[in-house]
Formats: C-alpha cells, structure tokens, sequence
C-alpha cells in the first residue's frame, strides 16, 4: 500500500483525493489544507485521513511514501523541495514549478535521491491525445505544416498566474509530446484588464525545426468555452476537440498541392493554380477514460516500477522554458524569443 499526503484541497485537490482514495494500491493518510471550513467538509468524507493546515506534518511523517501538490504556481517548489529532501515521490500540478532555475532544482534533486517526480500535465493522459500522437508517429498526416490551439472559457480567474502558465501549459504540453520536440523560439502578446500585470489572453507563435509552427490562443476572459485544436499536415488534416465526449477526432482527407500551368500570357493568377483534394471525413472510435485517474495510476506505478514517467520533472521544465520565453517576449512588445534550453 502506497501512502499519499495531498497538499492543497482547493480547486483541483478533491479530484487527486478522489482519485489516490478510490486506487486499490494507495491510502491517502494526509490531507493538508489552509482552509479550516474545506478540511471540516474532507474530514467527514474521509474519516481515516489525517487531516492539518501544515504540510510539514504529512512531511516529516515517516509512514509517508508520496506527496501530491496541489497548491498555487509559487508554492510549488518549496513543497517538492521539502517532500523530495524527506525522500518523498512527488506528483506537483503543472507548472512544475515558477522559473526554469526552480524546476531543473527539482529534477536534479530528485535524480539524486532516486525519487519519482512527475508533473500533473494530465492532458498527456487523456486517451484521445494519445491517440493523435500515434497517428502522428505513424506518418498518416505526412509532414506537419502547423498546429493551432484554442483554449478559452470565461474563468476562473486567476491571481496568482496569466493565462499563458494557467491554460496555455496545457497546450505547450500537448505540442512538444505531439511534436517530440521543444520549440526553438515564442512570440506573445498578451493584454490584463482584470488584475494588473496578470494577463488574462495570451496570443502566441511557437517555431519548432522543419518550420513547423504552432498557434496558441489562451484566455479565461471569452464568453465561449472551446478546447479546439487543429493539426494541418501534408496528406491530411486532423481536428480535435475535448468538449467532444463521443467523438473527439476528426480526420480530413483533404490537402493541397501545386500545380504549375503554362499560359500564353502570364497576366493573371491563372499562371498558378492550387489543385485542392477534397476527400472523406473519417471519426475513429477512441475509448475514452478519466485523464486524471490514468495519471494517478501510473504515479504508482512509476513508484512501484521505478519507471520514467512521460510528464516527468525534466518534460515539465521543458515546458516551463517556453512559458519564460513567452513572458520575455511580451515583455518586450511580441519580439520573438529564443527558447534557452
């Protein structure tokens, strides 16, 4: 039996509780929250936890083999810090942490005391992205010319983190797994109008190699909530949807190419001609689970297989040099940015 301490009850913590409870290998023993109404509300779901407003009394328990943090951005570091020092597994919420530094901190830490870290991107467990990824892998959409992503809702509203760290991780996640590879350079625009300095929409251009380009759209301040995402490839084109519980896939057999005609007179755009395929709309059957419960299931197994996990702590900090590269640039009016690996 695995013993978990999840620190954070707020937004998302029930979730991880509901989930590291219901798992037959695991027994949440701690539950650590500030909020004395929300720990009153736990305590009667779960009897047999240990409940406290202290992360440092699931912490240094002994009986405590892994900590799950689910606490605000800034907090993360600290808290994985100290559960890692204590030879703690730690699954964190994405971003792994606030700053590249803090997060490579974190994975070298973790290597050296031969723990498992692994950073909540959840959507890397969603069995509908796994699915594009494979028929990505299997060159079905031939060369990928560019991915756009929207990702808007109206709240919740954060004060801690924009909208590019709050949504546009998820996103970022999603593209380097698909792509397997990290992008090369950001631009990003942004503009606040609820907190100063917190950006509630973030417009952004990735470059990855090969020229591929992938276009983020996050904001929590739009009165329509979409998570589209469109890939455009050189045989095929695929769209997916995650509002879409019964089919999120569709598959597009359409592309273009071009073809050079002679004319006698080159005087108008008759001299070029894009030939355009329209083709058959394909829905894969996709069995569809809860992301969150495959990526509690297999925390514990990495804890019990002492596997690398595909959102490990080194894949979160690759994330989290995008999401620098994106401030600097709209920082400095859009201007692209390198991604410093």
């Amino acid at each position: 039996m695995i013993r978990v301490a999840v620190v954070g009850a707020g937004h998302w913590g029930p979730n991880l509780i509901r989930n590291f409870h219901d798992e037959s290998r695991s027994d949440v023993t701690w539950v650590i929250d500030t909020n004395a109404a929300r720990i009153d509300q736990l305590r009667e779901r779960y009897p047999n936890a240990r409940m406290s407003p202290d992360a440092g009394d699931a912490l240094s328990d002994p009986q405590v083999d892994a900590v799950v943090v689910s606490t605000p951005t800034i907090t993360h570091y600290e808290i994985a810090r100290r559960a890692l020092r204590q030879d703690k597994h730690v699954l964190v919420e994405k971003p792994v942490a606030a700053s590249c530094k803090q997060a490579n901190e974190l994975c070298d830490l973790a290597e050296s005391r031969g723990r498992i870290l692994m950073v909540g991107h959840t959507f890397l467990y969603n069995s509908a992205v796994r699915w594009v990824q494979k028929y990505i892998e299997a060159g079905d959409l031939g060369r990928i010319y560019y991915i756009s992503m929207v990702r808007t809702n109206l709240g919740p509203i954060r004060m801690d983190v924009n909208a590019a760290w709050d949504l546009a991780s998820h996103d970022i996640s999603i593209a380097n797994h698909w792509l397997g590879a990290e992008p090369q350079s950001a631009a990003a625009t942004g503009g606040n109008w609820i907190n100063p300095g917190i950006q509630d929409a973030v417009f952004s251009t990735l470059r990855y190699s090969d020229d591929v380009l992938v276009h983020l759209h996050a904001s929590w301040l739009n009165p329509r909530k979409a998570r589209d995402i469109t890939v455009v490839g050189a045989k095929r084109m695929l769209t997916f949807n995650d509002l879409d519980i019964t089919e999120p896939i569709r598959i597009y057999d359409k592309k273009v190419s071009d073809e050079r005609t002679q004319v006698e007179f080159i005087d108008s755009i008759a001299s070029f001609r894009a030939s355009v395929r329209e083709g058959d709309i394909t829905i894969p059957r996709v069995t569809l689970a809860e992301p969150l419960k495959t990526q509690c299931g297999r925390f514990l197994d990495h804890i019990q297989d002492g596997g690398r996990p595909d959102s490990d702590g080194r894949f979160g900090a690759a994330v989290v040099r995008v999401l620098e590269a994106m401030e600097r640039s709209m920082q400095n009016a859009g201007r692209e940015e390198r991604v410093v690996l």
